[in-house]
């Protein structure tokens, strides 16, 4: 199979330019249908609002200097709303200082391409930004219909880049979360993960308890330079005694008394629990400990612990 076959194709993508001078417009009219792309045109960030609520393009095109906003805003306003949010937008401006590129990649640029343009440097930056925003598409379509929960956060300020709907209904679950932002519990987490990932270390699973519930959160990947995926999982005290029994042999009684112990329950404790004697809970110990190969209650919780949450 060819390079070319296993790349998605682009030229039958989607593009809109928001420009509110109409030679502009007219020319990268011209320049995109050339390269076989459909454009949608807008005079003013009023007029890009109104296309996109028709329909969704695969890319932005947009002008910093508007008479009735700026582009900055605009960006903003667009990566703050779920359905546009994963549009990728390239501005195109005059404006080349340092401060305004900064500017633009803050507010969530993709790109930022000063005027006078030049059309085969631009058209390679749309075909790139493009393939990379419809490989992203699928997979989170791919992860949307297998029910994955998975969230892609932003580190630097907490932002959701997007969720899969299973990973929003946990989320307002488990912390009635807004939908644009996501929780501290996570974010510091995330910031704690990374500090161990930067001093070589496996970052911990966060575990948030809620009665005999709990969500289980873990990284999966870096999508983007501060952007990453974290997979939530659920669990219940029930399923948590199946994945002990799974991952170390042990009978259902076993794996109930090594459950409680990772909840910090005493062996009187359990008892009460189980209506067993802690007698009868320290000799099911007894064979947790030689099953696992450990000698010690700690040592033992820790590696139920790692299989709990996933590890």
């Amino acid at each position: 199979m060819s390079e070319r076959n296993n790349t998605l194709s682009t030229n039958d993508a989607t593009i809109l330019v928001v420009d509110d001078t109409p030679q502009n417009l007219k020319l990268m009219d011209v320049i995109l249908s050339q390269a076989g792309y459909q454009v949608v045109r807008a005079g003013s960030a009023a007029e890009a609002y109104k296309a996109l609520a028709t329909s969704l393009p695969d890319l932005i095109l947009l002008d910093v200097v508007m008479p009735d906003t700026d582009g900055y805003s605009v960006c903003l306003e667009l990566k703050s709303r779920p359905e546009t949010s994963g549009i990728p937008i390239i501005f195109l401006s005059g404006l080349s200082e340092p401060t305004d590129k900064v500017k633009g990649f803050s507010a969530g640029g993709a790109d930022y391409v000063t005027k006078p343009i030049r059309p085969p440097e631009v058209l390679a930056r749309i075909a790139a930004h493009v393939q990379n925003a419809r490989q992203m598409k699928q997979a989170r379509s791919a992860l949307d219909a297998f029910g994955q929960a998975t969230v892609a956060v932003r580190a630097a300020d907490g932002k959701l880049v997007w969720q899969t709907p299973l990973a929003r209904r946990l989320l307002n679950d488990y912390f009635a979360n807004p939908e644009h932002v996501a929780p501290e519990e996570l974010t510091a987490w995330i910031a704690a993960a990374l500090a161990a990932r930067h001093d070589g270390r496996e970052p911990q699973a966060l575990l948030i308890a809620d009665g005999a519930r709990r969500l289980l959160a873990s990284f999966h990947d870096q999508t983007g330079d501060d952007e990453w995926l974290v997979v939530l999982r659920e669990e219940n005290d029930a399923s948590a005694v199946e994945s002990l029994i799974a991952a170390f042999r042990l009978t259902q009684r076993e794996a109930e008394v090594l459950y409680w112990v990772v909840q910090g329950k005493t062996s009187k404790d359990i008892g009460d629990i189980l209506g067993s004697s802690p007698r009868t809970v320290n000799k099911h110990l007894e064979h947790v400990f030689e099953k696992l190969g450990v000698e010690t209650r700690t040592a033992a919780a820790n590696l139920a612990m790692g299989k709990m949450r996933g590890g």
